[in-house]
């Protein structure tokens, strides 16, 4: 199993507010979501009108399907005209790289 994630550091258009940050935010993830069906989310810069930070993640049996899909959602971002990507930090992790830690569920009482 590999993990990978994707985050996105974006300069936003004619943004003049928060609810019209939203206005581009929120189809960008929908559609991030939809086509390429990745966990997504807006995970910086939530204060700043003109910043954004998004991040992507992706799970997969294999390294190279998770550099695909995480190749795809960049170029995507990239070419939506009303956004500027400052840049882009990729990582993938296999099974050696994660925390073999059991989770809460499983420590039982």
């Amino acid at each position: 199993m590999f993990v990978g994630t994707l985050t996105l550091d974006l300069l936003l258009g004619d943004v003049r507010s928060l609810k019209q940050k939203r206005a581009v935010v929120r189809p960008l993830v929908a559609e991030l979501r939809r086509r390429h069906d990745v966990a997504c989310a807006e995970t910086g810069h939530l204060d700043l009108h003109r910043r954004s930070e998004v991040a992507v993640a992706v799970v997969a049996a294999d390294a190279t399907h998770c550099r695909e899909v995480l190749d795809a959602c960049e170029r995507l971002v990239a070419g939506r005209p009303e956004l500027e990507l400052l840049s882009a930090r990729r990582r993938v992790l296999g099974d050696g790289d994660l925390d073999d830690r059991p989770s809460d569920s499983e420590d039982g009482p």
